[in-house]
């Protein structure tokens, strides 16, 4: 069977050039917005504030890290579904690390994913612990980047 291909298209318009463009290194924005046929809002972008960005504006660190939760989330809910486990609740307090080298360049090392999970009365606690494990093996962004992308569940039973 052949492979089905998906295709996502965005725009990036950097909105910082505070008159004389990148002349020097100080001299302009890293302001940025990130659109996408049929999205209702723009993504306002920077850079990280130690790389001179603004700390309002998503960041790509931030997005990146950001797009391995939602992934996560989405196939977990996706299985929960599909296995009887009810979940009324979900947040996640994720975290990335990226080690910058002297020279500049740099790569993240590791993401963890805090997901926090409050299940219907009478779920299945552990199966549900159990369906992260099977959510990360199916996520296409963590199955897309060269570092481990670890969590920490969460499984609360709400009391019935």
């Amino acid at each position: 069977m052949a492979h089905k291909q998906h295709r996502y298209g965005v725009r990036l318009d950097w909105t910082g050039n505070l008159g004389t463009g990148t002349s020097s290194y100080r001299d302009y924005s890293r302001d940025h917005s990130l659109s996408a046929p049929g999205k209702s809002v723009a993504i306002p972008g920077s850079s990280d504030p130690a790389f001179r960005g603004d700390p309002a504006r998503w960041n790509p660190e931030e997005s990146l890290v950001g797009a391995l939760a939602a992934c996560h989330h989405l196939w977990y809910l996706a299985l929960c579904s599909t296995n009887g486990i009810v979940v009324t609740a979900y947040e996640d307090e994720s975290e990335g690390v990226m080690e910058e080298e002297p020279g500049g360049a740099g790569q993240f090392v590791s993401v963890v994913l805090r997901p926090r999970v409050t299940l219907a009365p009478g779920s299945d606690r552990e199966k549900a612990l159990a369906l992260h494990h099977e959510a990360s093996a199916k996520c296409f962004i963590a199955r897309s980047v060269n570092f481990p992308v670890t969590h920490e569940p969460v499984v609360v039973v709400a009391e019935g």
